[in-house]
């Protein structure tokens, strides 16, 4: 299967998991939502960030997450699916280096207790990250307004980012977390690649590795962009397939036909 690469003058696969953040594309989904996070980084608040899958908002957020000063931020990410409310209060207390106790409220008085000195005595802001917040439990979410109060609401000791798809903003729209809605500050809802920033992804990526030119014409890329739903996860999955199907068939410019039969092994079509 790596024979493609050399087929087509690729020094590397542009299109997989694991490429260096430095040659991140820039679609406009990531630069709204590193100046929204840059916002909440100065100004500590809730925010909540939503989408479907595949449409870059883990590695937006982690990105900017490993790129702040540890010195001067102490960053969570947790990633949840089903847990309870007590093992919820567990991760975070492990994350922030607290051994919790076995009550829920003695775990609760540990993390405020906790925040409060990394902030006030070691000068460190902190960022709480929940991903697949989608799956989190109602007594999770209410107790979350319960976490972010401090000296009677008059300041804000910690940022939460709530990460999730779109069924979250559903979710948070019942009246019972009503209390938790009113207190985000920025809200996103990531809308995917478009036509004109896939087209651009395609070549610069292309050019990155030096590739041949001409591999994708502008009938492909829309085939590419009809099938994606916005996705770069699915745009790098289409692209790897129809390199290694146009290959073994010796095409020097993928085919409709290619992208199709890509389409049809990935189930997508």
């Amino acid at each position: 299967m790596i024979m493609y690469l050399s087929y087509y003058g690729m020094e590397f696969n542009p299109f997989v998991k694991g490429i260096d953040t430095k040659y991140a594309y820039e679609t406009e989904d990531l630069k709204i939502i590193r100046n929204r996070l840059n916002y909440i980084k100065e100004n500590p608040g809730l925010a909540l960030f939503t989408g479907n899958a595949g449409l870059g908002k883990t590695f937006a957020i982690r990105d900017f997450l490993t790129k702040l000063n540890p010195n001067l931020y102490k960053t969570i990410y947790v990633s949840l699916s089903n847990i309870t409310v007590l093992e919820f209060y567990k991760e975070i207390a492990y994350e922030l280096g607290i051994e919790p106790m076995h009550k829920k409220i003695d775990i609760f008085r540990q993390i405020q207790e906790t925040i409060i000195n990394i902030v006030k005595n070691k000068k460190q802001q902190i960022i709480i990250c929940i991903d697949e917040a989608q799956y989190l439990k109602t007594g999770i979410l209410n107790d979350l307004k319960i976490l972010m109060n401090f000296e009677m609401d008059s300041k804000n000791y910690f940022s939460l980012i709530l990460v999730g798809h779109p069924i979250l903003n559903d979710i948070l729209n019942k009246n019972v977390h009503e209390a938790i809605r009113q207190r985000i500050t920025i809200s996103y809802n990531f809308s995917g690649i478009s036509k004109d920033e896939l087209e651009n992804y395609i070549n610069s990526r292309m050019k990155l590795v030096h590739a041949n030119d001409g591999i994708f014409n502008s009938q492909i890329i829309e085939a590419i962009y009809n099938s994606c739903n916005g996705s770069l996860r699915v745009v790098n999955n289409i692209i790897t397939k129809a390199l290694i199907i146009s290959c073994n068939k010796q095409e020097q410019i993928i085919s409709t036909d290619t992208i199709m039969e890509a389409l049809n092994e990935l189930s997508l079509g």
